[in-house]
């Protein structure tokens, strides 16, 4: 059983999207009811430059944190200055405790139509962005694992998470290797995802974050059908305050108590982020 005394870390949540879907204060009382949950922090990534001054502004809102990135669905409207743009911000924040990573950034292989030269080139000028600034990254992972290794080995990096990890154990051991952590969320949670509910359970302790992506990857107590869709039901909505149920779910995978996977996974985040230590304690 989860207690409501252990205090959680969403390492991976879109909090300004609830503002945009339903204004300032939907998202300050969906950040209300995910702290009364427990989650304690969350980690706000940005996805292109029309997001990165909100991300910034929630995450000192709330007392969250933030990482600063071009997310690779977003390269097919992102302009070629558009890189200078993110630099010359990482640079004037950079002494902000509060933006822990280069992210979201990455490969995505299952959306249709987009160039992938075109998503390697940003995926790689943000590699070099981050070893500029010494900064870990948060990587978009879908259909690209490999691609996403290899880079990282020519352009290795002080770490990071891979976001909603589904590949095989070899990419996970790979990704472990190179000082990642895996992050896990709402697809772990259905009992038909036996290759990711395999990786939660036996991966070491110690290579594992917990996520929501909220508002996106709802559990499957949250999840809607497309004949409900249909019938008028509003698509489902992930929030930061599933979490410690999600959380529930890799506990009992691995058979350890939800205070052992709190201590574990809060441990794991800030080995990831290390800035994450300092707005912590």
């Amino acid at each position: 059983m989860i207690r409501r005394m252990e205090r959680w870390i969403d390492t991976h949540c879109h909090f300004d999207e609830f503002a945009a879907h339903g204004g300032a204060d939907y998202a300050d009382g969906e950040r209300e009811r995910a702290a009364n949950a427990g989650v304690a922090h969350c980690v706000l990534p940005a996805v292109e430059l029309a997001n990165l001054q909100a991300v910034r502004a929630m995450a000192h809102r709330h007392g969250d944190s933030y990482a600063l990135g071009i997310h690779p669905l977003y390269t097919t409207r992102a302009g070629d200055g558009d890189l200078q743009v993110l630099a010359d911000m990482v640079a004037q924040h950079l002494h902000d405790p509060r933006l822990v990573a280069i992210g979201e950034i990455g490969l995505d292989f299952f959306v249709p139509d987009l160039d992938p030269a075109r998503q390697e080139r940003f995926y790689r000028s943000q590699l070099q962005l981050a070893r500029r600034f010494d900064l870990p990254v948060i990587l978009h992972v879908r259909r690209s694992a490999d691609r996403l290794l290899k880079s990282l080995r020519e352009l290795p990096v002080r770490g990071g998470i891979a976001h909603a990890f589904n590949g095989s154990l070899q990419q996970a051991q790979a990704f472990i290797a190179l000082g990642f952590k895996l992050g896990f969320g709402g697809a772990v949670t259905y009992e038909r995802a036996l290759q990711l509910r395999r990786l939660a359970a036996e991966l070491p302790l110690d290579a594992l974050v917990l996520e929501t992506d909220a508002p996106d990857i709802p559990p499957h107590w949250l999840y809607v059908t497309a004949a409900e869709r249909a019938a008028g039901h509003a698509p489902a909505r992930n929030s930061p305050a599933e979490l410690p149920r999600i959380a529930a779910v890799v506990a009992a995978l691995r058979g350890i108590s939800g205070a052992e996977l709190a201590h574990a996974t809060r441990a794991n985040a800030c080995a990831a982020l290390p800035r994450l230590a300092g707005l912590l304690e």
